[in-house]
Formats: structure tokens, sequence, C-alpha cells
């Protein structure tokens, strides 16, 4: 695993934090409130706890969670043990980053793109149109500051938002979706750009996001802004 993959699955626990976390026997693992596979996943921390799956599954499912595990890079045995057991390969990601000074070049139009917390309503709205509900606002809620909402306007209308956290020098953008009608006209390239002037003026370094692999529009978005790949996971999920 290496120290920047490492560094940015920190960066994801931050600003994206679990409802509950609890590290023992090798393995840290998370209650979700239904927030979602990224704060719901269990990791493992000890690789000679690799033989204690078992233990983990049992309580995941105490948790009234299905079994569900975090591969990160490094995990290449867990990895063959679970496909061992029937785990189905889902959701493989990238994490992309980037300077803050190479995406805050330029201001976004006047009155198109505005930090707010807490969200406003439109922007729930949003949200919930993606699948994004009530249990993944709670995780932006339990987010420690400086964190921020940004919500987006385009020809007078709604377009888009993203919740946006920092840990100590690095920001992280989740959660960014553009209403279907106002796609294809920079909307997303100029919420990614005040995201990067808000982070510079809250003290961040770079600015991070988290980008599943088969979603070609957003990657494509990432790379085209200069950000760099700095690290993947994928999860296994077992049978409920």
């Amino acid at each position: 695993m290496t120290f920047a993959a490492t560094r940015y699955y920190q960066v994801t626990e931050a600003t994206w934090p679990p409802a509950a976390a609890m590290t023992a026997n090798g393995w840290t693992l998370r209650n979700g409130d239904d927030g979602g596979k990224r704060v719901s996943a269990a990791t493992l921390e000890d690789a000679s706890a690799i033989d204690t799956i078992d233990h983990a599954e049992r309580d995941m499912r105490a948790m009234g969670q299905t079994p569900l595990f975090m591969i990160r890079q490094g995990d290449d045995a867990l990895d063959k043990a679970l496909d061992k057991r029937g785990y189905d390969i889902i959701d493989p990601v990238n994490i992309y980053s980037a300077p803050v000074e190479k995406l805050a070049t330029e201001r976004p139009p006047r009155v198109s793109m505005f930090s707010i917390w807490e969200p406003l309503r439109i922007q729930h709205d949003i949200w919930a149109a993606a699948g994004i509900g009530p249990g993944r606002l709670r995780v932006m809620d339990r987010c420690n500051p400086p964190k921020t909402s940004i919500a987006s306007r385009w020809e007078d209308h709604p377009a888009g938002t993203a919740f946006v956290a920092i840990d100590n020098d690095i920001a992280m953008l989740h959660a960014l979706e553009i209403l279907p009608h106002q796609r294809k006209k920079g909307v997303a390239t100029w919420l990614m750009r005040h995201a990067a002037f808000w982070a510079q003026d809250n003290g961040a370094k770079h600015l991070s996001v988290i980008c599943v692999q088969r979603n070609e529009g957003a990657n494509a978005l990432y790379t085209s802004l200069g950000m760099e790949l700095v690290g993947q996971y994928h999860y296994r999920i077992g049978k409920a």
C-alpha cells in the first residue's frame, strides 16, 4: 500500500465518517446507519487476522448489515480469500487529487456557485433524486468542520450540489450531482473550481474526490482538470 493511498483512505474516513467504528482483533468494523457502503465496510488492519473472517462476518450481521469488506491497495490476500468464499466484487473506485492552486485558477461566473452550511432544501431534493437519501445526509451532518455544501445555479435555475470537507491539509469532495438538464454546460467544472477556492481559503493544499470506475463522465471530468490518480479500492460483498 503506497503512502499516498494510505493518506487518502484516512481522508475518506474523516470526511465521510461512519456512525460508529470499532477496531479490534485486527479488523475495523463500521456501523453505516444507512449511509452507504463506504461507511459500512469492514477493513483489515492486521494481516494476521485474515483467518478470522468468520468473526468479522458475524459481527457485521449482528449490526444488521450484510457482510461487506473494503479491499484497499495491499489487501490482495484478503481479496483472494473472499473470492474463494463467493464474495462478489462491487464498485471499484478511483481516488483523484490535485493541488488546490492547479484548480483554483479562475472564479466561476457570479451568482453561480455558493458555499452554504447547512444545505438548502433544493440541494436535498437534488441529492434525493440521485439516490443520496437521509442516511448519507446524516454522514454530512456528523462530519467535523471545516466543511461546506456547494449549491450551484446556472441560467437562473438550480443546477447542482456537492459536499466538501477537510482533513488537515486535504479537502475531499463528495456527492457531486448535477441535474440532468444542466449537464454538458460546464457546471461540474466550475463547481470543482469553486470547491478548490473554498478548500484553499480554509487551509487545504489539495482537493481530492472519489469516483466509481464505471462512471466514465466523472472520470473524464477529473482527469480533464489535471487531477491525478492517487489510490483505488473496491468492495467484496457477501450474501444477504
